[in-house]
C-alpha cells in the first residue's frame, strides 16, 4: 500500500458513505459492470485530483474496476474527507490526502500523486497539470492526455493553450452538456444552499442574496435562492448575461451598489477579488459571504485578513472578521468552495452524470493513444478538446433509462427533411 492519510481506522465510516452514493449512481454502476467485463483501462496509470469525498471515491473504484492503476489526491484540503481517503487506502489504492492539509502538504500530495508517471490525468482546477508544466515535466513524460472537471481548470488550460505550452491534450469535461447544464446549475444551486443553511441555521426567505456571476453556477445559485424566498441581486461583467439575469426576474447592478443591500453574498465567477475589502466596508453588519468558485480568491481573503482588527470562530465552518469601526462579516469555509469545503458537495445523482462523462472521456483519451502512429502519444492535438457529442448522448440516454423515461425518435422522413435544404 502507498498512502499518506490521516487514519486508516476511519475506513468503515468511509465505506458506508461510498456504499450510499453507489446505490444512487446508476450510470456509474452500469459502467462498473462494463469495465469489470471488458477491462478497458488494463495496466493504464491514472492520476486523479478531485474533491476527495464519497462520489469521487466511487469514480476511482469504477476506473480501477476497468483495470486502471489509480493514484489519488484531493483538489482542496478542506473538501477531503479523512474516512473516504482511509477507505480507498484500505482497499489498496494509492491515496495522498487528508483534511486540513497546509499549502505545503497539499502541494506535496499533488506531487506524490503524480510520482507513478500517469498515462491519463483527471484534474479538478488544473493543479496536476500545473505542477507538471511548472515544476516536474518529467512526471508528464508518459502522459497521453487527460480530463478537466471544472470551469476554473478549463480557464487555466485554455490560457496554456494560447501560450503554446500545453504538453498534452486535455478534454474539457466541464463544458460537456451533461456536465455544465446539470452539475454546474442544479448541483451547485442545491449544494451551495445546503451548505449555507446547514452552517448558518438561518432562514433564506426574506433575505437579499447577491449572486456574483451569472454563468451556469450563478444561475443555479440565484434560482434556488429565489425558490427559497429571497430577493436576488445579480452582479455581472457580461452584458448578455446581465440581460438574461434581468429577464429571469432578478435585479442587476454593480457590486458597489449591491454591497450595502445584501444579507448573503455568493461568488461564482472563476475570477479574483469579485468582493473586495472596500465592498465589505459598506456591507451590513454580520453579512454572510460564501464562495462557490474553485479557488479562495473570489472573496479577497488576503485583504480581509490584513484589514480585520480581529477574527474568531463564529460557528462551525464560519469565521467572523471584525473590520475597523466594529462591523463584522462572516465567511463560510475560509472563502473556499462553501458547498464542498463546508458541506458534502453536489448530490450523488448529479455527480453520477458528471463522473460518467469523466469515465467515458478518459476512455476517449485512451483510444486516441491506441490509434496514434509513428511514436506519437495521441491522435489528438495538444489543445483543450471538447467532449464528443456521442459521449454526451450516451450519458443523457442512460440517465433517461435510469429514470424509466422514453422519448420520441425521428422517422426516416423527418430525418431526411431536417437534413435537406429543400422544403
Amino acid at each position: 500500500m502507498e498512502y499518506d492519510i490521516r487514519d486508516i481506522n476511519l475506513a468503515p465510516s468511509g465505506e458506508m458513505k461510498i456504499s450510499w452514493v453507489k446505490n444512487n449512481m446508476p450510470l456509474l454502476r452500469g459502467l462498473e459492470e462494463e469495465f469489470l467485463r471488458d477491462k478497458p483501462f488494463d495496466g493504464v496509470k491514472i492520476s486523479l485530483s478531485v474533491h476527495l469525498e464519497a462520489k469521487t471515491a466511487y469514480l476511482c473504484r469504477v476506473l480501477a474496476a476497468g483495470g486502471a492503476q489509480m493514484s489519488v489526491t484531493g483538489s482542496n484540503s478542506l473538501s477531503t474527507q479523512d474516512d473516504i481517503a482511509a477507505a480507498l487506502a484500505a482497499g489498496g489504492m494509492k491515496v495522498f490526502a487528508y483534511h486540513g492539509a497546509t499549502d505545503e502538504e497539499y502541494n506535496k500530495h499533488i506531487e506524490m500523486c503524480l510520482e507513478h508517471k500517469p498515462n491519463i490525468i483527471i484534474d479538478d482546477g488544473g493543479d496536476l497539470v500545473s505542477l507538471i508544466h511548472n515544476k516536474r515535466p518529467d512526471l508528464g513524460e508518459e502522459c497521453w492526455g487527460g480530463c478537466e472537471e471544472t470551469t476554473t481548470g478549463v480557464i487555466r488550460l485554455k490560457a496554456m493553450e494560447r501560450e503554446g505550452i500545453l504538453k498534452f491534450p486535455m478534454v474539457a469535461v466541464n463544458d460537456a452538456d451533461c456536465k455544465h447544464l446539470f452539475d454546474n446549475r442544479y448541483g451547485t444551486g442545491q449544494s451551495v444552499w445546503d451548505s449555507i443553511m446547514r452552517n448558518t441555521n438561518l432562514i433564506v426567505a426574506s433575505k437579499t442574496v447577491v449572486t456574483v456571476g451569472y454563468g451556469w453556477c450563478g444561475r443555479g445559485i440565484a434560482m434556488r435562492a429565489a425558490a427559497l424566498g429571497a430577493r436576488v441581486i445579480v452582479t455581472e461583467i457580461d452584458p448578455v448575461k446581465a440581460i438574461e439575469a434581468r429577464m429571469d426576474g432578478y435585479d442587476v447592478m454593480p457590486m458597489a451598489q449591491a454591497a450595502p443591500l445584501g444579507d448573503i453574498f455568493v461568488t461564482a465567477t472563476g475570477c479574483m477579488h469579485t468582493i473586495t475589502t472596500e465592498h465589505m466596508k459598506t456591507m451590513k453588519d454580520r453579512a454572510i459571504l460564501a464562495n462557490a468558485g474553485h479557488f479562495n480568491v473570489e472573496i479577497d481573503m488576503a485583504g480581509l485578513e490584513k484589514e480585520a482588527v480581529d477574527s474568531y470562530p463564529a460557528r462551525n465552518n464560519i469565521t467572523a472578521y471584525v473590520l475597523p469601526g466594529g462591523k463584522t462579516v462572516n465567511v463560510i469555509g475560509e472563502g473556499k468552495l462553501a458547498n464542498i469545503a463546508a458541506g458534502d458537495g453536489h448530490p450523488a445523482e448529479i455527480m453520477d452524470m458528471s463522473f460518467a462523462v469523466q469515465a467515458l472521456s478518459a476512455g476517449y483519451v485512451l483510444e486516441a493513444h491506441k490509434n496514434a502512429k509513428n511514436g506519437a502519444m495521441s491522435t489528438l492535438p495538444n489543445k483543450v478538446i471538447d467532449v464528443s457529442s456521442e459521449i454526451d448522448e450516451i450519458v443523457a440516454r442512460r440517465k433517461l433509462d435510469a429514470w424509466g423515461i422514453e422519448i420520441d425518435t425521428l422517422t426516416p422522413e423527418q430525418k431526411e427533411y431536417l437534413e435537406s435544404w429543400e422544403v
